[in-house]
């Protein structure tokens, strides 16, 4: 890395831009620049803003402390995140959904998280086992 370069990232890194902006203005790698600047003490925290408003618990809006350098609180507690997934299923993401056959009343069914199941219900369990 050339002095040049060493001065360009300084002036862009005051300018607020990113590890990969100025690698990718200077024909440099990412990590030359994120250790140019981290050894010279040039890492700028600039607040974190989303379209949302940031510093409010999204189900009750009771305002919430940010840590810096954590990561964003969405919810004010434990209680307020599980009331706010409850009543917004339709945004969680399911992978472990399984499709099976019943073994004793040969009816389909899908489970969710169990990749071993064998009967849709506990009174189909007890029928077929007693």
């Amino acid at each position: 890395m050339t002095e040049q370069q060493k001065k360009q990232i300084i002036v862009l890194r005051k300018q607020f831009f990113g590890y990969k902006a100025i690698a990718e203005k200077l024909n440099l790698s990412v990590n030359t620049v994120k250790s140019f600047c981290r050894r010279n003490a040039l890492t700028v925290s600039t607040p974190v803003t989303t379209a949302s408003s940031t510093n409010t618990c999204k189900c009750c809006g009771t305002s919430i402390s940010q840590t810096p350098k954590r990561k964003l609180k969405l919810f004010c507690s434990n209680k307020c995140r599980n009331t706010w997934w409850n009543s917004h299923l339709e945004l969680v993401e399911r992978k472990a959904n399984y499709d099976y056959v019943c073994s004793f009343c040969h009816k389909s069914f899908t489970a969710y998280g169990n990749s071993h199941r064998k009967y849709c219900s506990h009174s189909c369990y007890v029928a077929d086992r007693f």
